[in-house]
């Protein structure tokens, strides 16, 4: 296989919401009551009554050059359009070789942390707007290019009821996939472990609908120190789902429920064939006396069974993709995030796979840029684009040849938030990044 003959399919993106995104979805009475961008001090930030989020962007900086990279885009000028707007999206995605995407909201947290603490005061208004959320996400932003997006739903974490409600109202929308907290614990609601979340396990056996948990949802990646430099933290942040895979392992639903699945969204996977070996090691060596049971399984078992990862360069993950397993591998783009390759994506990848000595055979190449995407999340899009050779680098990369990939500067207007020259720390960047952890 070349690498223009791969087809990619990314299942960690991020969508910056556009100010008009409740205009068709709510009465103007409604929106009286929901999120509205508003001017404060030069920055355009979302106001919900009290709550105030600045920093619409949250790194959104593809297409700036790299010196100017921070987690500071405060207006939509300051960020390439495709961040924000679906046509221009698919331009960008064309021109990245990327046919398929699933996007994470961005201002209303990865898991929707925004609705929780917005359900705190007025459930019922919150609940109100997360449909309209999801509505705008599935019929506008998906729906205008069906065979290119992977519809992901909020879910209204706080009433397991109307979570099950709200899982079958999108389902009948197409929606298979919904974001969730990968520890609940964190924010304050019933952790995996609890019955409050029997319900929602039952329903995604049944209905096949894939759980994505981002990194950073429901447990902020910890910063060391406030002097630490922000290399550190960029570093650890893939590898901070670990603490949260260890625990999704022993979820005692999974031994239930067989097509129970969930996805650690930016993780990478280099680190993952340690955790099962830990994992199993601890099983067998203190399972004597911390009395868990895994059935006729071992945990790697109910990993492989359950739980599916995915990755940007992963020399390491590919070289031991086997001790992962080949079924649980996937593709993450991450646009428009500073940790995405855009416009290079496919060399990227490409590089990894040919790191691997004796190279990776075509059809796990396949099941590792799309396949293992199209079966878990039930995705069609390439039968509905008429075949393989309409989805492949090469000939979406045909598609974009008006697609200017050249970064443009705004040095001097887009404010870095930090000082120049200096080594960048965690106090430089945690009082941006904390709103959007949540």
């Amino acid at each position: 296989m070349r690498m223009e003959d791969m087809v990619i399919a990314s299942v960690d993106d991020h969508i910056v919401e556009p100010p008009d995104m409740f205009d068709n979805q709510l009465t103007k009475a409604q929106r009286a009551n929901a999120p509205q961008i508003q001017e404060v001090d030069g920055h355009q930030i979302w106001v919900w009554d009290d709550l105030a989020k600045p920093n619409i962007g949250l790194n959104a900086v593809v297409g700036r050059p790299k010196n100017e990279w921070g987690m500071e885009p405060h207006r939509f000028e300051h960020m390439r359009k495709a961040a924000y707007d679906v046509d221009a999206r698919v331009d960008d995605m064309n021109a990245n070789g990327n046919f398929a995407s699933l996007g994470f909201p961005t201002y209303a947290g990865f898991h929707g942390a925004l609705f929780v603490q917005r359900a705190q005061k007025d459930p019922k208004n919150a609940y109100e707007v997360l449909k309209a959320y999801n509505n705008w996400h599935i019929d506008e932003w998906c729906g205008k290019h069906p065979t290119r997006f992977i519809p992901l739903a909020l879910v209204p974490m706080w009433n397991v009821d109307d979570t099950v409600d709200e899982i079958e109202r999108v389902l009948d929308k197409g929606c298979r996939a919904i974001t969730f907290a990968s520890n609940p614990a964190g924010m304050g609601l019933p952790g995996i472990h609890r019955p409050e979340w029997e319900p929602l396990w039952e329903i995604c056996d049944r209905e096949g609908v894939m759980i994505n948990c981002h990194i950073g949802s429901g447990t902020p990646v910890p910063h060391p120190s406030p002097e630490s430099p922000i290399e550190a933290w960029i570093t650890a942040m893939p590898m901070s789902i670990s603490n949260a895979a260890a625990d999704w392992i022993t979820l005692e639903a999974f031994l239930r429920y067989p097509n129970l699945k969930m996805a650690l969204s930016e993780g990478g996977i280099g680190w993952v064939p340690y955790l099962l070996e830990r994992a199993d090691f601890t099983n067998r060596h203190h399972g004597a006396w911390t009395n868990k049971s895994y059935g006729d399984k071992k945990p790697s078992d109910v990993f492989r069974d359950h739980i599916i990862t995915c990755f940007i360069e992963d020399d390491v993950g590919l070289l031991t993709r086997h001790l992962i397993g080949i079924d649980n591998i996937t593709l993450e783009v991450d646009y428009p995030h500073s940790d995405c390759l855009w416009p290079d994506f496919p060399e990227g990848v490409w590089r990894s796979i040919e790191s691997v000595p004796g190279g990776i055979p075509d059809d796990e190449i396949d099941k590792i840029t799309h396949q293992n995407v199209f079966r878990e999340w039930h995705f069609d899009g390439m039968e509905r684009a008429g075949g393989r050779e309409h989805c492949t680098v090469e000939a979406l990369r045909k598609l974009a040849s008006n697609v200017d990939i050249e970064p443009v500067s705004l040095d001097g207007i887009a404010p870095r938030g930090y000082a120049r020259g200096k080594v960048v720390t965690s106090e430089d960047i945690v009082g941006v990044t904390a709103p959007a952890e949540g």
